[in-house]
């Protein structure tokens, strides 16, 4: 899956495409194998999920925008602690920023940051100019540049983690927590078309079904088969039931710009070449949505989150 000069992943990045895989990279930095390391993947894939059960509490979160300063207050009131910092891309364009992540990234136990810039903030705070630290760090992205020969000398502090999981182990580790049979069933279809998977599309499907939408079949195709036009407008007819024939379907197809009949009837072979696979009976219980703020829904990380009530049944195809 990965391609070679592909400057969104780290160039000494370890390949990883099984959960079963990442669990033990993670495990291992939980342990203490490990003082920094990345894990790098596409939008979806519960890379923060996997890294929270291993670290649990124990762990401190940065999350969102942060500036260089922000982060050397952090570092030091959550010193010793393990640092996860999920999705900051800010920090890798500021100097400042990657000076103080090579120092708390030093290979040595005990590591020294000090912030040189003279500001009366840090004293108004009690926070020294520098301090000694055995904090552990960890950073979730998913996109990932050299963007200087700083954040170069970064990358060659840590273990890096590329995960790239094929469509079928994240439909697999999606029948851990999802609940909804006809969905989970329609994507499993369409996963050999899948070029990006994400545990999004699961959800996005039955937030639509949920809302009555009748056409919610169609409307996930687009996430599911991006960048496939002609397969995408095959797709969208065979699941649209207003055609009474595949002959209309295929009229339609070329009205529309597809292409002949002929190759409509291509599209839908590939459409049926569906992904060997067993078929799983999902057991868990959907999320309740009476949780939800006023107005809103469960987020997708707390509906990952909900228990499962019972094990996974799976039977031969």
């Amino acid at each position: 899956m990965r391609r070679e000069n592909d400057n969104r992943r780290p160039a000494t990045a370890i390949p990883v495409t099984l959960y079963q895989e990442l669990d033990r990279y993670v495990e291992a930095f939980a342990a203490g194998s490990f003082d920094l390391m990345f894990i790098v993947g596409s939008a979806g894939l519960q890379k923060s999920q996997v890294i929270q059960r291993a670290v649990g509490a124990e762990a401190y979160y940065l999350r969102g925008h942060l500036t260089a300063f922000e982060l050397y207050r952090e570092m030091f009131n959550h010193r010793d602690q393990i640092v996860v910092i999920d999705d900051v891309d800010d920090l890798f364009a500021d100097k400042r920023s990657i000076r103080l992540l090579k120092a708390v990234c030093e290979t040595a136990p005990v590591k020294q940051v000090a912030w040189h810039s003279g500001t009366r903030q840090l004293d108004n705070d009690g926070i020294p100019r520098q301090f000694l630290t055995r904090s552990r760090v960890i950073i979730i992205a998913n996109d990932w540049t050299t963007l200087n020969a700083n954040v170069a000398a970064l990358e060659d502090r840590g273990i890096a983690i590329a995960f790239e999981p094929e469509p079928l182990e994240v439909h697999r580790r999606t029948a851990e927590w999802f609940w909804d049979q006809e969905v989970f069933d329609f994507i499993a279809n369409h996963l050999h078309l899948i070029i990006t998977p994400s545990m999004r599309h699961y959800r996005r499907a039955w937030l639509l079904k949920r809302a009555g939408m009748a056409n919610w079949r169609e409307d996930i195709l687009p996430s599911l088969l991006n960048g496939k036009n002609k397969l995408l407008l095959a797709a969208q007819l065979k699941a649209d039931a207003s055609f009474t024939s595949e002959g209309a379907r295929a009229s339609a197809f070329t009205a529309r710009g597809g292409g002949s009949r002929a190759t409509y009837f291509n599209h839908v072979k590939k459409l049926r070449r569906v992904t060997r696979s067993p078929q799983i009976v999902l057991t868990n219980s959907p999320p309740d949505m009476d949780l939800a703020p006023s107005g809103g829904t469960i987020s997708e990380s707390e509906v990952a989150q909900q228990p499962v009530q019972s094990d996974l049944l799976a039977t031969a195809p």
